[in-house]
């Protein structure tokens, strides 16, 4: 990495639309880079909602490289993932992170997703850090876009012009249609609520203290079935999210949104009668108990068109089956870093974002495709599908399953080098091949050049 500016690098002026989890995390990613950033939020507020977030090293990596004091947001670091017998609670497969930090250089942090929020908001904005601090305008809805020259309207009635914008917008993201892209999407085959229990509660009501274990547990999932139960630990194991899956035909909740009123515990409980009683009993204690909606949407054909690119869930929205989501938005936003950073950006605005889709559409849309196979069979989860000792194990194509070397090796700045390298002519011979290390070995065989 030099020390002096491309030739012709120059500060921009960006505008962000959405002040989510992504929102935030390019923010901070192109202030880093020397950049102008102003964060639009629809909202009064900038916030999250729901509970637990998963930050594997992949993600955790960039949090780290962009100085986030991480600490802030109350992170479990996990030790383990666990697949539990639906009726007994008995593990049938682990997969143990004992090794994690030393493997891959960073912990797998599980975040309340709030907390985390907070966390990414005070470092975009803050003070302290390299790079002048983003600005944060709320109440203002994006409208229209004008993608050559980037003026944007609001429905507030005011207007602003950017050199580039990144649409992290979520999954209604109303940018996304501005570019043209619109998803082929199905509700999904399976329903979801959300409840929280606090460890206290279940201490005292004698239950098993699950946040001893420092691992996201699954109960289900290896039938071929909807039936799961998903126990995530946060804020340092005070909080218990819990994410509970089950056939849409016992309950539809795709017209019904997060912020209702809570559902009752009595709707939460009645799809599992055979569930393990000690999990079941957590469930009877739990509190504000949502729906999440689930969508299943086709990758899409482009996620960048004039100045304007799309970010997170609002570019390849996934399901949440291989917990990566905010990873691929925070890598997202890291891949934007480097391209408009003093070293790569030479002020050609349309070739960083053609390098941008080239490097993210196809591993987000690797993961969006595995996160749909992960949510009816939990081998095809990453950490599980590397358990092929255990006697339930099978994938749908055992060449093709996600593994976590491939999530974890990858190298994103060899993966900008070797596209700008063959965009511009120019040869590029380090040991890598799309951000993977020559020789990993990965299902498919072994990464090689030729």
């Amino acid at each position: 990495m030099g020390s002096l500016p491309s030739p012709g690098w120059r500060q921009l002026k960006v505008g962000v639309i959405g002040g989510g989890i992504g929102g935030m995390s390019v923010a901070i990613a192109l202030r880093r880079a020397g950049h102008l950033v102003t964060i639009y939020e629809k909202h009064d507020f900038a916030g999250e909602v729901g509970a637990s977030v998963s930050c594997a090293a992949n993600g955790t990596r960039w949090l780290h490289e962009w100085g986030v004091d991480v600490a802030k947001g109350d992170p479990v670091v996990l030790k383990s993932l666990i697949n539990r017998d639906w009726k007994t609670g008995e593990p049938v497969s682990v997969y143990s992170l004992d090794d994690y930090e030393k493997r891959w250089g960073y912990v797998y942090n599980m975040f309340h997703r709030q907390y985390m929020h907070a966390m990414l908001k005070d470092t975009a904005l803050g003070e302290d850090g390299e790079g002048t601090p983003a600005v944060l305008l709320v109440n203002h809805k994006c409208q229209a876009i004008d993608i050559e020259s980037g003026l944007v309207t609001f429905s507030n009635g005011t207007t602003a012009k950017h050199e580039l914008i990144i649409g992290a917008d979520g999954i209604g993201s109303a940018v996304r249609g501005i570019l043209g892209v619109h998803p082929a999407k199905k509700p999904s085959d399976s329903s979801c609520l959300h409840a929280n229990v606090l460890t206290e509660d279940a201490v005292k009501a004698g239950l098993v203290d699950y946040s001893k274990d420092d691992a996201l547990e699954y109960w289900g999932g290896q039938e071929g079935k909807w039936d799961k139960v998903v126990l995530s630990p946060c804020n340092g194991g005070k909080l218990l999210s819990y994410y509970c899956f089950f056939p849409r035909e016992v309950g539809d909740y795709i017209t019904q949104s997060w912020g209702a009123e809570d559902r009752p515990v009595e709707e939460l409980l009645a799809p599992y009668p055979g569930l393990d009683k000690q999990v079941l009993a957590h469930l009877a204690i739990s509190k504000e108990i949502q729906p999440w909606r689930l969508w299943v949407h086709e990758p899409y054909p482009y996620i960048q068109k004039g100045v304007v690119c799309l970010l997170g869930d609002a570019g390849h929205p996934m399901m949440p089956h291989q917990s990566q989501g905010a990873c691929m938005a925070i890598e997202d936003a890291a891949a934007l870093g480097i391209l408009f950073n003093k070293d790569y950006f030479g002020g050609n605005i349309s070739e960083s974002l053609a390098v941008y889709q080239d490097i993210r559409l196809p591993r987000a849309t690797r993961v969006q495709s595995a996160a749909a196979k992960a949510a009816y069979n939990i081998n095809e989860r990453i950490g599980f599908s590397n358990n092929k000792n255990i006697t339930t194990y099978k994938v749908e194509d055992e060449k093709n399953k996600l593994t976590i070397e491939e999530m974890n090796a990858y190298d994103m700045y060899q993966d900008v080098k070797e596209n700008i390298a063959r965009r511009r002519g120019n040869s590029y011979s380090e040991g890598f091949v799309k951000g993977l290390p020559v020789g990993l070995e990965l299902p498919s065989g072994i990464v090689s050049r030729s």
